[in-house]
């Protein structure tokens, strides 16, 4: 079986634009400034809401460095409504991502195992740090829910990145 194709460190961000939960739309590409982008499993994930738990807690930390954080899944809107419902999470909650949305950003897709799970491909763990050029400044995807970037790590290396101003890394292949 072939997979798409990576995301480059240093490509201009992919367009891709989603619904938000609650209106508007979430488009990070179209943002003027750092952001970071988070791509959960979904509602089925018992391990996604940890994390994005922690991602919560440290939207401070995000913000102090002068990052806005966005977070999507494939879900429909009654999953990811579900989800804010239930965990309160303050950051923008986005939804419907597509197959061809998951493949433009690199990441590792998955077919539920039952219907039980989720009803559709759903997009493994993502990770990405936008620069204001628009650039993939910082790049993390994994092929499964056990393996993801310590988020507060991720928040002091944007801290970092823009006090040293630290170039792209990665750019060789």
């Amino acid at each position: 079986m072939t997979h798409a194709m990576k995301l480059a460190a240093g490509a201009v961000f992919p367009p891709i634009v989603v619904p938000r939960l609650g209106g508007g739309e979430i488009a990070p590409a179209a943002m003027a400034g750092w952001r970071l982008l988070v791509v959960y499993r979904g509602k089925h994930c018992p391990l996604c809401k940890p994390y994005l738990g922690t991602l919560d807690k440290l939207l401070a930390e995000f913000e102090a460095a002068g990052v806005a954080v966005l977070v999507v899944s494939a879900d429909p809107e009654e999953k990811a409504a579900a989800d804010h419902a239930e965990f309160g999470w303050r950051f923008p909650l986005g939804f419907g991502l597509t197959v061809p949305q998951m493949q433009a950003l690199g990441l590792y897709i998955s077919d539920p195992r039952s219907p039980q799970e989720t009803d559709r491909p759903f997009a493994e763990p993502g990770l990405f740090l936008i620069n204001p050029a628009g650039q993939a400044q910082l790049i993390d995807i994994s092929n499964g829910p056990f393996a993801r970037p310590d988020l507060a790590a991720i928040a002091r290396g944007a801290k970092r990145i823009q006090e040293m101003n630290y170039p792209i890394r990665g750019m060789l292949g």
